[in-house]
């Protein structure tokens, strides 16, 4: 079995070559470098825009006209308001349960012993 050998020849690499690379690297480099600055400075972008983003919500709150505030004293009359006028509505109803027994036809779509393990036993 013969091995292939591999060798390294100096002579194709031209002052061309080196440039090309130079400028690659350089750009990668460049690249790296603006990303690298942009990620450590987006949270200050996110900052605005959150801020600018409250201030235009507060704008619409302070436009909204305000409710107003109902005490407790008020709560509480007009919930006895509405219990009297609701418990006025309705008659005395029996309150006597009764329960009655339905009787159903048997059906044998839940019947075990029509099972499909039954019926492969044989």
């Amino acid at each position: 079995m013969r091995l292939l050998t591999v060798t390294f020849n100096g002579a194709f690499i031209d002052s061309n070559v080196w440039l090309i690379a130079l400028c690659i690297f350089c750009t990668v480099l460049a690249s790296l470098a603006i990303l690298a600055f942009v990620f450590a400075r987006i949270h200050t972008i996110q900052d605005y825009r959150n801020r600018r983003k409250m201030k235009k919500e507060e704008e619409i709150q302070a436009a909204k006209p305000k409710k107003p505030v109902i005490t407790g004293e008020e709560n509480a009359a007009i919930a006895t308001a509405l219990f009297l006028y609701f418990s006025e509505m309705h008659d005395e109803e029996q309150y006597v349960t009764t329960i009655r027994k339905v009787s159903r036809t048997y059906s044998p779509w839940n019947a075990k012993i029509y099972g499909i393990w039954n019926s492969m036993k044989r």
